[in-house]
């Protein structure tokens, strides 16, 4: 019978719970507000990752701001050759990885910069390689007369031009000594207004939809206390889960025996084995949007499970395994042409051709295909290399991600394919 438990929103938690910001600090005196930016952000569920001019770092220290934030701070393009781990492409990864870049404050000299579109340092390429749709708000702070001059308004102008949402500075007492236009919003203001953005930003394919995701393993009785099972974690499904559940899906995720909590938003049903997850995604079949499988069901179950211990006595004992059903492919047979469906393959390093049968013979709409290794990929473990393949034979490989990372891939992939299908998904 399978449990269910539904794991509220926390109250008071907003839109920026569980999304990926950048923040960039130019070089100007309100830059010591930041880092409680940071933390207003921090307090909201956001993960923060900041990017700090050489001016900037004249005014706030990196310390400060790694220690708020929880992670390094970004100042260079490319890391000292020193750096452990260098990662030499982190420009493009963290523009993937944002859902929106706040600027504050945003001097001159960067307006002009980014308006000219150059690429001298790690906030202009964030900047430039920020995935299109995704907010980028600028919060210019600067003498007042400086701020009005010709050539800071024909930047600006051109930023607003490209999609960015550039907001005016507020007057009062400027550093100068000086009182008019200039001053950066308080942290409080920046906060409210990168969450209208990302309320009034484009939505997801799979906003409102329902999403049906089973996830972990499967446990088939021998007797009371034995039983068949295998060592997935259910960390792959979960994080596919919290990922739908962020872009605005009504997910539903049918888990079997696995540690983990439940995510935020998500209804959980709680089973156990093979025929228990079978019954309980079968309710689905016919009303969700798009069906995920990324459980590692059981493929055999013993016959007749036997009641209370089995005690040991005879050398030898015959254990008689009948099939389960194949959930996903239950799915994919009676699937209409408005659901989707999405299976895994988990297989040796040349089992790519088998995934491949599997997603014909599942009438799936895509498959992601990981091999089992114990240390980077597959079960019980915290990253996952996969190869995405589409029924239209389009492949493409994933590099050595996090499971969470692996699973905002294989959603993009998904949202791709709603989107070239026309899907009211």
């Amino acid at each position: 019978m399978a449990e269910r438990t539904i794991q509220q929103q926390t109250p008071g938690v907003t839109i920026l719970r569980g999304k990926n910001i950048i923040v960039g600090i130019c070089g100007g005196i309100a830059a010591y507000k930041i880092p409680q930016l940071v933390r207003l952000l921090k307090k909201q569920g956001a993960n923060v990752r900041v990017a700090l001019t050489e001016g900037g770092a004249r005014f706030v220290s990196e310390l400060a701001l790694a220690t708020v934030s929880e992670e390094r701070v970004y100042r260079k393009i490319l890391p000292p050759l020193e750096e452990e781990g260098m990662d030499f492409t982190r420009h493009i990864s963290l523009g993937e990885w944002a859902d929106a870049l706040v600027i504050a404050p945003a001097t001159a000299n960067t307006l002009a910069r980014l308006s000219a579109g150059l690429c001298d340092d790690m906030l202009a390429a964030l900047f430039l390689t920020l995935r299109p749709a995704k907010p980028v708000l600028i919060f210019p702070a600067m003498d007042g007369q400086m701020f009005l001059s010709p050539s800071v308004q024909r930047n600006i102008a051109t930023l607003a031009a490209q999609g960015c949402l550039v907001t005016n500075p507020e007057s009062g007492e400027l550093a100068s000594g000086q009182c008019g236009v200039g001053r950066m919003p308080e942290p409080e203001a920046i906060l409210a207004a990168l969450e209208a953005a990302l309320h009034n930003s484009g939505s997801s394919p799979l906003q409102g939809k329902s999403v049906v995701i089973t996830a972990g393993p499967t446990r088939e009785k021998i007797d009371g206390v034995r039983f068949i099972s295998n060592y997935s974690s259910g960390k792959m499904g979960f994080a596919i889960a919290r990922a739908a559940e962020k872009r605005g899906a009504l997910v539903t995720l049918i888990t079997g025996p696995v540690h983990l909590p439940a995510p935020p938003g998500v209804e959980r049903l709680d089973v156990e084995s093979a025929l228990e997850m079978n019954a309980a995604a079968e309710v689905f079949f016919g009303k969700c949007d798009l069906f995920i499988g990324a459980a590692a069901v059981s493929d055999y179950r013993p016959a007749t499970p036997i009641e209370g211990k089995i005690k040991k006595g005879a050398e030898n004992i015959e254990l008689t395994l009948v099939k389960n059903p194949d959930i996903l492919a239950g799915f994919g047979r009676q699937k209409s042409s408005a659901q989707l469906a999405v299976g895994f393959a988990l297989e040796t390093r040349t089992g790519l051709d088998n995934a491949r049968k599997k997603l014909a013979e599942k009438n799936l709409d895509l498959i992601a295909f990981n091999y089992f290794d114990r240390k980077n990929s597959g079960f019980d473990v915290d990253t996952n290399i996969l190869t995405l393949i589409g029924c239209d034979g389009m492949t493409t490989e994933l590099p050595l991600l996090t499971k969470d990372a692996a699973a905002e891939k294989l959603l993009d992939a998904i949202e791709q394919l709603c989107l070239e299908r026309a899907l009211n998904l």
